[in-house]
């Protein structure tokens, strides 16, 4: 079993809180816009990180991570991207992708929306953390944690932060 702490959208800006509320995760992933190789550093160097890139990131991190991510963990097949939609409205770039050969767990971020939600249609669960970061309109930053268990997902919470 692993524990993972989800997040997304932290637009360069660093809060010590990511390692309080990631302490007990053996992983962390970021959905992208991460903003600064200085954020990114700091993830990985607390525990092993899995990243994206998102539309804001600059070169230096497009150099270290990719634009999608699919990779298993724990028997779950996973797909990480920063822009990809939701269930029923999914981006044109990753449509394709998740119609020929749907993951267990679709990860995205960019909307600033936190929302968890199953594609019944594809037999996937969708989660996008909403914004960890303070650039945006969001009122509430958000994180979220999950366990992933022989292919099954456990324990999700929801985790807010007042700007």
């Amino acid at each position: 079993m692993k524990r993972i702490g989800l997040l997304s959208d932290t637009h360069a800006y660093w809060d010590d809180k990511y390692l309080k509320y990631f302490e007990d995760c053996d992983e962390i992933w970021h959905a992208g816009d991460i903003g600064s190789y200085e954020v990114a550093r700091r993830l990985a160097d607390f525990r092993p990180l899995r990243a994206v890139y998102g539309n804001c990131d600059g070169g230096d991190l497009r150099r270290i991570y990719t634009e999608r991510l699919r990779f298993a963990c724990e028997g779950a097949d996973v797909l990480m991207t920063h822009i990809g939609g939701y269930p029923g409205r999914y981006a044109p770039e990753v449509r394709r992708q998740l119609l020929e050969r749907p993951p267990k767990l679709f990860i995205s971020g960019h909307s600033h929306i936190l929302k968890v939600q199953y594609d019944a249609t594809l037999g996937l669960l969708h989660i996008n953390p909403g914004a960890a970061g303070l650039q945006g309109w969001h009122k509430v930053r958000t994180l979220v944690r999950f366990c992933i268990d022989e292919g099954e997902f456990k324990d999700l919470q929801v985790v807010e932060i007042p700007r």
